[in-house]
């Protein structure tokens, strides 16, 4: 257990004279009786103090203070190979989990009591400077919820709290505060602006006056953030449990139409109600993303928050009624230029877009052919367009016929005809007198229909076919 083995490491850290606490947001979660991701050592070893006790570390970040311990089995003591290379480089990122995932398996992070000097660059200090003061450590953090320290091995469970940034009163009244001076957090690392959203949507909390002032007075600085952070900060806000509070948040403090303009495009694009009583594009997003499930994988999230992107730019207002003609062609697009904006892989990047350009399909589903509503059910991830049309509907007429509809028919259809062995391959068009060529897949295709709908039964049924419709 992670927990466990960030004890032994305090522990061991203690026997050999150095202070050492649990910090940040594992202590956060565990005073909510919540069972932290992540477990984090705050301590005032050096680190080639911390590599001279442990066996087998990555020096993340040196320069940083940052050693990252492996949880594996019981703390080895021994003095550390003075030549070993460092494996990884820190980007101080302080994500655990992201510096867990790089090192390959499950870690506990120890960090050097600091104090940091200048961000010039609004994102890494200009100068660190390592201490034997926790209360030093623990100014330099953002907010005081995550500012706090557990001392594991002593008071009742969980430890004893050492609070010197009034954490616990901010946790016990839901509150997202920054440490210090606002605008001197966010201007250290203006990812925090996002951060405190994300925060505030997760647990359900406020962000207290002066803090959400500041984000908003600091909004138009975002840009200096990674895209890779950005997106991965906003991927996290999707798949956390609330994503239309953090959605909301991020509109009323301006950083939506930072990070998203697309997204704040939807505020005010009038839909037809008698298809979307709810109201309009925003509001549609907003409670769609409310619907998804919890947990959701991160490629669904994506898809919901840019399933309609393309309406905005394609509002019409015809004699009948409102229309979006070729909302989901002009979504792909902007979907596309957004997933390479934010630099999403290119798997990622398929699976988004499918979804983005399949979600009206399912208006049809009742009325496909055998063959095409088989090749529709088979879909890569399919789970996640069903799950996307469900979660569509509830946010706008809330009707889960055609849903139930496809439920039963992926139910019911054996495996192996959703996906039958082909009765003719090239080889048999061939051998036949085809010449190869383009035509080779209209052939195929056909045959494969044929099969899909129960009309070519056999090998021998379907060149029969392929003789009647494409003679020689």
């Amino acid at each position: 257990m992670l927990k466990d083995f960030s004890i032994s490491v305090i522990q061991t850290l203690r026997q050999r004279g150095f202070q050492a606490y649990l910090v940040g947001g594992c202590v956060r979660d565990l005073l909510l009786h919540r069972e932290p991701a992540d477990f984090d050592v705050a301590t005032n070893a050096t680190p080639d103090q911390v590599m001279e006790i442990f066996p087998h570390t990555y020096a993340v970040g040196a320069q940083f203070g940052v050693v990252l311990i492996p949880a594996s089995g019981e703390v080895a003591v021994q003095p550390q190979d003075p030549e070993r290379t460092n494996p990884i480089r820190n980007d101080n990122d302080n994500d655990n989990a992201t510096m867990a995932s790089t090192a390959g398996k499950r870690t506990v992070e120890v960090a050097t009591f600091r104090s940091d000097i200048g961000y010039s660059d609004g994102r890494h200090p200009d100068e660190v400077r390592f201490s034997r003061d926790p209360r030093e450590d623990v100014a330099r953090r953002d907010f005081t919820i995550n500012g706090m320290l557990l001392d594991p091995l002593s008071g009742p469970p969980p430890g004893q709290v050492l609070d010197y940034v009034g954490g616990r009163d901010d946790l016990k009244a839901g509150i997202i505060r920054s440490i210090g001076a606002p605008e001197q957090r966010f201007a250290e690392d203006k990812l925090r602006m996002l951060r405190a959203v994300r925060f505030a949507a997760r647990f359900g909390y406020s962000i207290e006056p002066a803090t959400f002032a500041a984000i908003c007075e600091m909004a138009h600085e975002i840009h200096v953030v990674s895209c890779e952070r950005v997106r991965d900060e906003l991927t996290r806000m999707l798949i956390e449990g609330r994503p239309r509070d953090a959605f909301l948040l991020l509109d009323e403090s301006g950083l939506l139409g930072e990070v998203l303009p697309e997204i704040s495009a939807m505020h005010s694009v009038e839909q037809p109600p008698e298809f979307h009583p709810e109201g309009d594009v925003f509001v549609h997003t907003l409670l769609l993303l409310e619907n998804l499930p919890h947990p959701c994988p991160s490629t669904l999230a994506w898809g919901a928050l840019l399933h309609d992107v393309g309406k905005p730019s394609t509002f019409r207002r015809a004699p009948d009624r409102i229309r979006f003609d070729g909302h989901v062609e002009v979504g792909v697009k902007m979907a596309e230029e957004i997933c390479r904006r934010l630099r999403f892989s290119n798997v990622d990047t398929a699976q988004i877009l499918a979804l983005v350009d399949n979600h009206m399909r399912f208006g049809h589903a009742t009325r496909m052919s055998q063959a095409t509503l088989k090749r529709f059910l088979r879909m890569p991830r399919f789970d996640e367009h069903l799950a996307l049309h469900r979660a569509d509907a509830l946010a706008s007429h809330r009707q889960l016929s055609v849903y139930d509809f496809v439920r039963e028919k992926l139910a019911e259809i054996p495996a192996e005809t959703m996906r039958p062995r082909p009765l003719v391959s090239g080889d048999d068009l061939i051998a036949a007198g085809y010449a190869p060529g383009p035509r080779f897949r209209e052939i195929l295709n056909a045959v494969e229909d044929g099969q899909l709908d129960g009309r070519l039964p056999s090998r021998d049924a379907a060149l029969d076919f392929v003789r009647r419709q494409f003679p020689l």
